[in-house]
């Protein structure tokens, strides 16, 4: 993996990294094995606090890119859409973007 760019984005509290993957012989890379070695290139990150979005893989080249956000908590993750939430939830570990269970009802009639 090769690191096109990494900025840190303190209004977020997050580091945005876009990378590219040359796969030349092997299949494509699979999200959990970017996060895993986004982790691995960014020392001190929590894996449950890793987004990658963008993935692309041109037809007929073995060369993916994206893009991986890495965020400094869970309050931060807040300004990330919902629906990324749900496709990062297979790789949490129930830390991350906790949502409170507690329902206020209305006693009485």
């Amino acid at each position: 993996m090769e690191i096109v760019s990494r900025t840190e984005n303190k209004l977020l509290n997050r580091v945005e990294i876009d990378f590219k993957w040359s796969h030349k012989g092997s299949k494509t890379p699979s999200k959990k094995e970017v996060m895993d070695l986004v982790k691995t290139l960014e020392p001190g990150s929590n894996p449950d606090f890793i987004v990658v979005k963008n993935c692309k893989t041109r037809y007929g080249q073995a060369l993916t890119t994206g893009q991986a956000l890495i965020y400094e908590s869970a309050d931060a993750m807040t300004v990330e859409p919902d629906y990324i939430h749900e496709r990062h939830k297979g790789f949490r570990s129930g830390n991350a973007t906790e949502e409170s269970s507690e329902v206020s009802e209305d006693g009485g009639e």
